[in-house]
């Protein structure tokens, strides 16, 4: 892992500060599922340059200038998002939203292609997977060009046809070789520690200027403790165990491995964070702003519990698709979240919060009394060169 590769991460993460900005400061269920399509638009993009920085080194020649390119398309896609369904004044935001994520998308395929000079098989892989990934900007580009339920349609035909079109492409030619399977592990890895983060900066958003109020700083640390508890469900054994699967796996297991449980499954754990860190905001807001309301609107509290279940959920198929167990105890804590969704509009912000809290430490306590005492560390390792990377 390469501190370029970081930068390109970050880049990403802000992007996903930009959905937030676009769901903000009065949540729907409208704008949730905009802020979903275009997570899926940014995580296809991603993911993309995970496989390709795992192929090829990012930081050196050709590659790095095709990266910073990606990266300058992905920023102004980013500074656009909180305009991508409702443009405003200046040049139409829809379009620039679609026009750069195919920059970025092109931008890969032409790398990946350059990198793959020595094999015939992939580079005809990566043609194919380009032709069929081209089919689904047409209707992105289309979408973006008009308003209201068709734009909406169009996108989720548009995404619908790149996902359906890279499982199209896996199972007609293949997964893409995987070099390094610790690589591929860490990349994944920081990714979702990078986008815990954006709960805890959701906490001082919603704390605002109230953030020294003792009752604000009492439920701020509840939110923390909610955070804390992410982390140690991903990466106390679950990310070490899976990373250790992915490294044991003969080579065309490993590729189908890496595709199916991190680049797929680990999109359920990044909109997991994202909405619950929503949700965290709308409680301390409430707590700070007497102003707010007694209790959450049915929104806030779908972000809340519904970002929950989405991460353990994503969790628990993670588990499964990495040889792990699951079991019916992890089944019902997952289970337990959707009914705390529909009591969340009814209970207190704070209460709410705490209820969560209460929810994920069941759920660390299940873990550790179904798995060994020692786990292993997590697989978010110090910064090292890419030179390094093993088999």
């Amino acid at each position: 892992m390469t501190p370029f590769e970081i930068f390109f991460d970050l880049v990403f993460v802000f992007a996903l500060t930009r959905i937030m900005a676009l769901i903000e400061p009065h949540p729907s269920l409208t704008g949730m599922a905009q802020g979903l399509l275009l997570l899926v638009l940014l995580w296809v993009a991603w993911l993309s340059y995970a496989w390709l920085g795992n192929h090829t080194p990012a930081d050196v020649g050709v590659v790095r200038g095709g990266f910073l390119v990606a990266m300058a398309a992905l920023f102004l896609a980013a500074l656009a998002m909180p305009e991508a369904w409702t443009p405003g004044p200046g040049l139409d935001g829809p379009l620039i939203v679609v026009l750069a994520y195919v920059v970025l998308r092109v931008v890969h395929l032409t790398l990946f292609h350059w990198a793959a000079s020595g094999d015939r098989e992939l580079r005809a892989r990566i043609r194919f997977f380009a032709f069929v990934s081209a089919v689904g900007w047409v209707p992105l580009l289309l979408g973006a060009l008009l308003d209201g339920v068709a734009h909406a349609v169009l996108w989720v035909l548009g995404f619908a046809v790149e996902v359906a079109g890279q499982r199209l492409a896996y199972a007609r030619r293949g997964a893409w070789p995987l070099r390094s399977p610790s690589h591929f592990a860490e990349r994944y890895g920081l990714v979702l520690i990078i986008s815990l983060g954006e709960s805890v900066v959701a906490a001082g958003v919603g704390a605002a200027s109230a953030v020294t109020e003792p009752a604000v700083l009492a439920v701020a640390l509840v939110g923390f403790t909610v955070t804390v508890c992410l982390w140690w469900l991903y990466f106390h054994g679950t990310a070490p165990a899976a990373a250790r699967a992915l490294a044991a796996a003969p080579a065309a297991q490993r590729d189908r491995i890496a595709a199916d449980a991190y680049s797929q499954t680990h999109l359920l754990l990044v909109a997991g964070v994202i909405y619950l860190a929503l949700g965290i905001e709308q409680v301390l807001k409430h707590v700070a702003d007497p102003e707010a309301g007694p209790r959450l609107d049915r929104s806030a509290a779908v972000a809340l519990f519904g970002g929950a279940a989405v991460y353990l959920a994503g969790r628990l198929l993670f588990r499964r698709l990495t040889g792990q167990p699951v079991g019916p105890a992890r089944l019902a804590v997952v289970g337990a979240a959707l009914p705390l969704a529909a009591l969340g509009p009814v209970l207190s912000p704070p209460l709410a919060l705490a209820a969560l809290a209460g929810l994920l430490l069941a759920a660390i306590a299940v873990d550790r009394r179904g798995e060994p005492a020692a786990t292993g560390r997590s697989t978010v390792q110090p910064v090292g060169g890419v030179a390094g990377r093993g088999g």
